[in-house]
This record gives structure tokens, C-alpha cells and sequence, in this order.
């Protein structure tokens, strides 16, 4: 009996071995679905739209029929590009537009915030917010660098919600203009390095995107202050990126709306996170379809066709385009006509001025 089992083992060892197969890492594993389920690509999007959220930092002397050529493909009709700078960058980047496709293309103006805290600072910030908007500037953007780098004369840390910035808010809405503001980070960049984190791929493999309690400040903490100046500033529109970092907890996002009726939303690289709850993201843009705009952010073109097919189409378990931002698959929302359009440029009309309303249907 023990020679039967000792026999026993020895094959079973010999099997185990057969059967082993190399190791393979998180990163590499990604295999093709083998769900065959109704459903294609969207490579052009049922409604001309308009993204606010774009980033063309060589718009002052680029070949601006390189990015009509893409934009035409996926009926894109107005292109916002929040990197404008000031002065005479954006003059430059105006005289461009104006000269070669006039209506296709709006630039929001940038604050320097160097020197925060000289004495008059906030004033001279507002007085050139103006003069950026008789250049042909229709809105403010503002980086996460406010919150995060920014440091007064003094080395301190200038807090988003820094009444010496107050001016600033003020004016863009005397001005009418919105402002495009991204507070932070996805929350779980402050989170342990581990199994339960669903951002580690991202983390590792992107040096430099792991935050600490400490650099600069807790996630909770920077986005309580961008909170506490939506509401000191009712009469300015903000315009929070990213889903204001809440497109992971919807009912959270709509409690903010609820709160501060002069905040809306755009889904700037955050379209994985409404892909894999379709029902629940149908449920939000249904109620929040006044409030919600459509933003990229990075330029790629060949993205965008993931961000149509999760608005418009019913498809099931399509794939992302960025495994590192979500390595789980995608659901379209199916939005109705009359919520697509306010989406794709409805919105984006009543809320920017002076985009060409003639290059969109009613």
C-alpha cells in the first residue's frame, strides 16, 4: 500500500510539473473576451459636439487644420482649449484662431499666481483676468497646481480656497465667464499601495502620482476647500473637472450639485468610471442632464469613439482604451436624444459665451 501511494505522488508530482506554466504579471495579463454580444465601435458622434476640456499648449503658432482634420471625423464642432495662458500668449493663440478657422475654437485664459501674497496681488490678478477677456479669452481655467504647488511670498501652501484669490472668483463673474477648475486627485492616490487599491497599476506605473497625507495635503482636505469657495462665490460658475473626483460615488456628486447650484461637471478621463455602472450613470444624467458637459481631457483622438459608444450606445462589455485607468470592461448608458444633445453642446452653449450657436442644430 505505502509503494501504491508512494506511486501516487510521484505522478502527480510529474503532472503538477507538466501542467505548470510561467508566471505572468497584472500588467501583462489582458486577454482579448470571448463574449459575443451585439454591438460595434462609435467613431463619430450622433450630435456635433463640444469639448471643453482640451489642452493645446502650441495653439499661438500650430497648423490648426492638423487638429480640424480629427475634430471634423468625429464631429466635433468647437474645440475649448484651457491652456491659453495670458497676455500676449493668448493674444498670439487668438490671432490664430482668427485667422484661419474663427468659429471652431475657444480659449480660456490661465492665472499666474506667482507672488501671492504682495501686497495688491489679488487686484492685479483680476485687472489681467479682464484685459485676457477683451483679448478674446471666454473662461478661466484653473490647474491643480492651485492646492497642490502654488506657494505664497512666504513658502506657504496658497489653499484653494484662499481668501486672497477672492478677487479672482469675483471677477470671472462679473465677467460671465465659467470657471474650468481641477482640485486634487482620484482619492485613491492617497490610499495604501496594495491588493485593494484599484488604482495600482496606474501608481505603478506612473511614478510621481502616489501622494501622501503630507504632499501636500489630505485628498478630504483639498476638496473641502475647492467646496468652501464654490459656495462663498454663488454668483460664479464653476465648472469642476473630473466629476469634481466623485464619478466613483454618483450619489455623493449629486448631493454637491444639490448643495451649490452654480457647480456643473465634465467627465474629463473619467468615462471608465460611468462605463462600469451604466444603470446608475443613466440615473444621474437624467436628473443632472442640465449640469453635465463633455471633456476629454488628453488629446488623442482615437479615445473619443469609447467615450460616444458609453453615452449613446446599450453595448455590453466593450473594452477601455487605457488598461492602467481601468482594467474592467465597458457598458453604454444608452442617454435619449434630448440628453445627448444637452451633452454634447446644449449645455456647453448656455454656459460659455460666445461659441457659434449656428454650427449646431436646434
Amino acid at each position: 500500500m505505502k509503494k501504491l501511494f508512494l506511486a501516487i505522488a510521484v505522478l502527480s508530482s510529474l503532472y503538477s510539473s507538466s501542467q505548470s506554466t510561467p508566471k505572468m504579471d497584472f500588467e501583462t495579463y489582458n486577454p482579448p473576451s470571448t463574449l459575443v454580444v451585439p454591438g460595434q465601435p462609435i467613431l463619430k458622434a450622433k450630435y456635433p459636439f463640444i469639448d471643453v476640456h482640451n489642452h493645446q499648449f502650441g495653439m499661438p503658432t500650430m497648423d490648426l487644420g492638423t487638429l480640424i482634420t480629427d475634430m471634423d471625423k468625429m464631429n466635433m464642432k468647437v474645440m475649448v482649449n484651457l491652456s491659453g495662458q495670458s497676455g500676449e500668449t493668448l493674444k498670439k493663440s487668438m490671432a490664430n484662431v482668427k485667422a484661419n478657422y474663427p468659429n471652431r475654437f475657444i480659449v480660456f485664459a490661465n492665472i499666474d499666481f506667482k507672488n501671492v501674497g504682495e501686497s495688491g496681488w489679488g487686484e492685479k490678478a483680476a485687472a489681467q483676468l479682464e484685459e485676457d477677456v477683451k483679448n478674446g479669452a471666454n473662461g478661466l481655467k484653473i490647474y491643480k497646481s492651485l492646492g497642490f504647488s502654488v506657494k505664497d511670498i512666504n513658502g506657504k501652501r496658497v489653499t484653494v480656497d484662499d481668501p486672497r484669490l477672492d478677487d479672482i472668483w469675483k471677477k470671472a463673474g462679473e465677467l460671465k465667464i465659467p470657471v474650468l477648475i481641477h482640485t486634487a486627485d482620484p482619492k485613491p492616490f492617497w490610499q495604501p499601495m496594495d491588493a485593494n487599491n484599484e488604482r495600482w497599476l496606474e501608481l505603478a506605473t506612473h511614478a510621481g502620482r502616489k501622494r501622501q497625507d503630507n504632499d501636500p495635503a489630505p485628498w478630504d482636505t483639498l476638496i473641502a476647500e475647492q467646496h468652501r469657495m464654490f459656495k462663498k462665490h454663488p454668483s460664479t460658475t464653476f465648472i469642476a473637472a473630473h466629476f469634481g473626483w466623485f464619478p466613483n460615488d454618483l450619489g455623493k456628486l449629486g448631493r454637491v450639485l444639490d448643495a451649490m447650484p452654480n457647480v456643473v461637471v465634465e467627465f474629463g478621463a473619467i468615462i471608465a468610471e460611468l462605463g462600469r455602472q451604466p444603470k446608475t450613470a443613466n440615473q444621474f444624467f437624467t436628473k443632472y442632464q442640465d449640469r453635465i458637459l463633455f471633456g476629454k481631457d488628453s488629446w488623442v483622438p482615437a479615445e473619443y469613439p469609447t467615450y460616444f459608444r458609453v453615452l449613446e450606445s446599450t453595448d455590453e462589455y466593450f473594452p477601455y482604451h487605457k488598461k492602467y485607468h481601468a482594467y474592467w470592461a465597458m457598458y453604454g448608458m444608452g442617454l435619449p436624444d434630448a440628453i445627448l444633445k444637452k451633452i454634447y453642446y446644449k449645455n456647453a452653449l448656455r454656459i460659455i459665451p460666445n461659441i457659434d450657436k449656428t454650427l449646431f442644430p436646434d
